[in-house]
């Protein structure tokens, strides 16, 4: 069980790696006038930057970490509600949770991301955030999302944990919200094992990005501490590893052709499934930006959609564990005090999303560069499957709902 940047492990990360490992410089510190500090850590946050048109990065220790130094970044805090989707995974209801702020749950519609127009009923006087994410692959609805937040003068944070080399008209995910945070875990576009890393234009929330994931230090462009200058924030330590940043460095430079070869893996796929009554792939609000990672087909009928995916040894999206707020055991029911509360803050318990909940019974989901039965995606291809086995899947999808109908 992996994402595609495991599947193309090769010369490339071992030569990054065998850097770090004779240079002795495993700390992403060192002096700049040492020519065997390699520096992999930095030159990855500045490649990353730039892969995403903004101006700064800052690398994590994981995608958690990104999510919550992005959030205490832009100020979030206690009693700040923060809108969030229904269908995510646990970190970044967790990542509000520790920034002391109130996860408020949204619909998401067909697309499997964040519904807008839920989105609009749910912002109240104590909304200070929206917390969007880019689920599966597929870019939220940007256009209108932003337009909401604009109106009613809020943060956008960008959760791309899952879209690393996704686009939303030819813009980089990650890139429209004041801050972006990204993960290289196992089952990421481009993973290092774990890490992630928080991308921004603002050269303010970088400073307090760098600051809070690394003890209140301020940045040097060099990558290394700067001395003497007065530390305004206590930060705690989120900081990546110099052999985290080579693997990284390596899966970025080859994320636009991991993207490329699953956006046509997918195509071929969607291509050989043959058009079935009832049932319809997911929608993506830009098809041509869609990182191409999963095949999510939805079913008019929850019954088909459960008797479909037990035929190909899957699970339904909604019974995918972690992902879907009413199966998060840390969050359901969970309260917590919130100064000017009146009773502790409850986060969700099932039933709470009764649009979220239909659609996720009814999906189903086809692995095509992410392998992880957690999501239900434990049936499908991979990004080195072949044609033969991509017709071969195809064709047991295609038997599997006509069995079902």
């Amino acid at each position: 069980m992996a994402g595609p940047g495991a599947y193309v492990f090769g010369d490339e990360e071992r030569r990054e790696v065998e850097d770090v490992l004779r240079s002795g410089h495993l700390s992403r510190y060192g002096s700049g006038d040492d020519p065997g500090f390699t520096q992999k850590v930095h030159t990855l946050e500045r490649e990353f930057a730039e892969h995403c048109g903004v101006a700064h990065a800052v690398a994590t220790s994981s995608g958690t970490g990104a999510l919550l130094v992005s959030l205490l970044a832009a100020g979030i805090g206690p009693g700040d509600e923060v809108l969030v989707p229904g269908f995510t995974y646990v970190a970044t209801m967790g990542a509000v949770v520790h920034a002391r702020a109130v996860p408020v749950l949204v619909e998401v519609d067909e697309s499997l991301t964040m519904d807008p127009e839920d989105l609009r009923r749910k912002i109240t006087p104590r909304t200070r955030a929206v917390l969007v994410v880019h689920m599966l692959g597929n870019a939220c609805d940007m256009r209108a999302i932003r337009k909401i937040v604009e109106d009613h003068d809020l943060v956008l944070i960008e959760d791309a944990c899952q879209a690393g080399g996704g686009s939303y008209e030819g813009r980089a995910l990650g890139s429209f919200g004041a801050l972006g945070a990204f993960s290289f875990n196992r089952y990421k576009m481009m993973t290092a094992g774990d890490g992630g890393i928080v991308v921004t234009d603002d050269e303010r929330l970088y400073e307090r990005a760098f600051a809070l994931h690394d003890q209140g230090h301020i940045p040097l462009r060099s990558g290394g501490k700067t001395a003497g200058h007065p530390r305004s924030l206590i930060g705690l330590n989120f900081k990546m590893n110099e052999l985290t940043g080579a693997v990284a460095l390596a899966q970025l430079r080859k994320v636009d052709q991991i993207v490329a070869t699953l956006r046509e893996k997918k195509a071929t796929l969607r291509a050989r499934i043959s058009d079935l009554p009832g049932v319809r792939p997911r929608v993506l609000n830009d098809p041509a930006g869609d990182c191409g990672s999963l095949l999510t087909y939805l079913f008019d009928e929850r019954s088909r959609a459960e008797a479909v995916a037990e035929r190909l040894g899957v699970r339904t999206v909604a019974a995918s564990g972690w992902h879907v707020y009413g199966l998060m055991d840390q969050i359901v029911e969970h309260k917590t005090p919130v100064p000017g509360w009146s009773e502790p803050a409850r986060y969700a318990q099932p039933g709470d999303l009764p649009r979220t909940d239909d659609i996720l019974g009814r999906a189903v989901n086809i692995s095509v560069g992410v392998v992880d039965t957690g999501i239900g995606a434990g049936f499908g291809i991979n990004i080195n499957s072949s044609d033969a086995e991509i017709t071969s899947v195809a064709e047991r999808f295609t038997a599997a709902c006509t069995a079902a109908a």
